[in-house]
């Protein structure tokens, strides 16, 4: 299968080329796609130099499917054209997540609702979509009523200009800010902009995103993110309301039964989730699962998972392995 890379020299799009070689996605022929001032520079995909093409010349290659992490902005402009040239797109932008035109797809929640006629699907938030591969399983047992989630997100979440400004700080070396604050040392309960009700953009697409991959407009979410000085990997605490009660050891069975999740949940031998175990993984773990004691019906849990990868790279990849699966493409 023919595939286009788009942002194929950002941190993302690097992290899509390692996981299409690692999931033996058989692409019988890369087309890297980025900007102009990207064009004629080399990647590497399977131990092999690839020349960087532009965006016309991209769609003009006809790949049958365009992963994009290119920016919302290029997105808008260019998912549509490529598109219109019968290209199916996976865009891992925020600019398409919530038309209600477009799928968002979490693979192990929600892919059974993609068609033929899906031209353009949206990945979701990284630090939704690790949540609710968590919370489905458990949602179709018990009816999730509310979620409050408070989250610990690594600075690669930001980009390489984040992870610059962290290793400077460390080395004492002034450099380009990606953050208003220094971050080494430091948390800043912050992740991209302000909205009028005073919560960031990044958490209202945890509110708005999971209602959507979860098909229940019922589910109350509230969120509050946090920027923290680790290279790779969003932790999350959450907690959890149903409208039936659980036992735990039936919820422990249920989450190692789901596919897309690791337990690790031995409090004995000081087990649990951390971004150190997640690293160049794919899959979201849980731990620390716990009864609230302070109200009925509701659990703790602890969700970690690899940002750039489950959170970004390698769920759009599982979309596109899904759409070949089933002949959608």
């Amino acid at each position: 299968m023919k595939v286009a890379v788009v942002g194929a020299t950002g941190l993302v799009g690097t992290k899509m080329l390692e996981v299409l070689a690692e999931r033996n996605f058989p692409v019988t022929e890369l087309i890297p796609v980025a900007s102009e001032r990207s064009v004629g520079k080399e990647v590497f995909f399977k131990g092999k130099p690839y020349k960087v093409v532009s965006m016309n010349d991209g769609i003009a290659a006809k790949p049958a499917i365009a992963i994009f992490s290119a920016g919302g902005s290029t997105s808008l402009e260019w998912a549509p054209k490529f598109a219109e040239a019968g290209i199916r797109v996976i865009d891992n932008s925020s600019a398409w997540r919530m038309d209600p035109t477009k799928k968002l797809i979490v693979p192990e929640v929600n892919a059974d609702v993609l068609t033929k006629d899906d031209f353009i699907i949206a990945n979701p938030n990284c630090s939704t979509i690790q949540m609710v591969v968590a919370l489905q399983p458990l949602h179709l047992r018990y009816q999730i009523k509310r979620v409050v989630v408070s989250t610990y997100q690594s600075v690669t979440g930001t980009g390489k200009k984040a992870v610059d400004q962290l290793f400077n700080e460390r080395k004492g070396v002034e450099g380009e800010m990606a953050y208003k604050y220094p971050i080494d040392l430091n948390v800043i309960p912050q992740i991209d902009v302000f909205t009028d009700n005073g919560y960031t953009k990044e958490e209202m697409k945890m509110v708005n995103e999971t209602k959507k991959i979860m098909k229940d407009d019922s589910i109350r979410v509230t969120a509050t993110t946090v920027r923290i000085p680790v290279i790779g990997g969003h932790s999350e605490s959450v907690n959890v309301e149903f409208e039936n009660d659980f036992a735990l050891e039936e919820v422990r069975s249920i989450l190692e039964k789901s596919p897309g999740v690791i337990v690790q949940d031995d409090l004995t031998n000081q087990q649990y989730p951390m971004p150190l175990w997640a690293h160049e993984k794919d899959e979201v773990f849980v731990g620390r699962l716990r009864r609230d004691e302070t109200q009925p019906n509701t659990l703790n849990m602890w969700i970690v998972s690899d940002n750039l990868r489950k959170g970004a790279a390698t769920n759009a990849v599982q979309i596109a392995e899904y759409l070949m699966e089933h002949k959608l493409v």
